[in-house]
């Protein structure tokens, strides 16, 4: 077991992925080889995995002690119309559905859009809707976490007080903190400081409490963006990312987790978080 306050890992399976097994038993093994001990396993065009799968990728994540999420398919909205939100919901239960089977605490999502109407409009229906989802995953003895993500544009239903609220309503249901559409989603170059960190941590343990920012799950690259927000992920190296700050500020703040890296180079990144947080906190490198 890690002695780390957080795991660190990539979204999707890494590109040093060798062919063979390749896949994500093929992901879970060049992750362990790398000291790196979380995967979120990439379902983001649709849920096509059978069970065997999930019960080999949960066989090799537990001998490997690498801990598996799921990001759900793209294309659910939890404000979509009454015909299509059919189809929204079946996305993000065969992910919850097949994730559990593969070993996933944690399912990520993006919540959807506005269409123009404001989040007060918005919130009610998301929450009406997320739980109805946990209310039939828990019936069927899947304790799986959803997780809302923050999203990088702000015609987006995603704001960190959007992810909160749903989490607050529902219980089973956290927020998947993507620290760089946070830094993008206003389009002004702001959240991205030691200060402004540590008020997004202020707000998240005023919502769900301090044990909540212990179990953190984190998305985190370089990010380019423009004045309606989120455009690329971007390798640290070329992003005005504050890693520092908001790594000073998660260290401040007692907390702990995952942090899944999804930049051009996931797996590179990954460990150059990872290597930036042994430093920062003084741990062992061999932790």
């Amino acid at each position: 077991m890690t002695s780390l306050a957080f795991r660190f890992g990539t979204v999707g399976s890494p590109l040093s992925t060798p062919k063979k097994p390749g896949g994500s038993v093929g992901a879970v093994q060049r992750l362990a080889e790398l000291n790196l001990d979380a995967l979120e396993l990439g379902w983001v065009r649709s849920v096509r995995v059978s069970e065997q799968s999930c019960a080999d990728i949960r066989s090799e994540a537990l001998e490997r002690d690498v801990a598996i999420s799921v990001h759900a398919p793209y294309f659910i909205n939890l404000n979509a119309t009454d015909e299509e939100w059919p189809k929204s919901r079946q996305r993000l239960m065969a992910a919850a559905h097949y994730g559990f089977l593969a070993g996933a605490t944690d399912i990520i999502f993006h919540p959807g859009s506005y269409f123009g109407l404001s989040p007060q409009e918005v919130m009610p229906k998301a929450i009406q809707r997320l739980q109805g989802c946990v209310d039939e995953l828990r019936a069927a003895g899947n304790p799986v976490c959803l997780r809302p993500e923050t999203m990088g544009k702000s015609a987006m239903l995603g704001s960190l007080e959007d992810v909160l609220e749903m989490s607050c309503a529902v219980e089973g249901v956290e927020p998947c903190l993507d620290f760089a559409h946070l830094h993008a989603r206003s389009g002004d170059g702001s959240m991205n400081s030691y200060e402004e960190w540590m008020q997004v941590l202020d707000a998240y343990e005023k919502a769900l409490g301090a044990e909540s920012l212990r179990r953190l799950h984190i998305h985190l690259s370089g990010i380019e963006y423009g004045p309606k927000g989120e455009k690329n992920h971007l390798e640290l190296k070329d992003s005005d990312l504050d890693l520092q700050g908001l790594l000073r500020a998660l260290r401040d703040r007692d907390c702990a987790g995952r942090i899944l890296c999804e930049s051009p180079v996931m797996e590179d990144d990954a460990l150059v978080i990872r290597q930036a947080w042994l430093e920062l906190t003084g741990a062992p490198a061999a932790a």
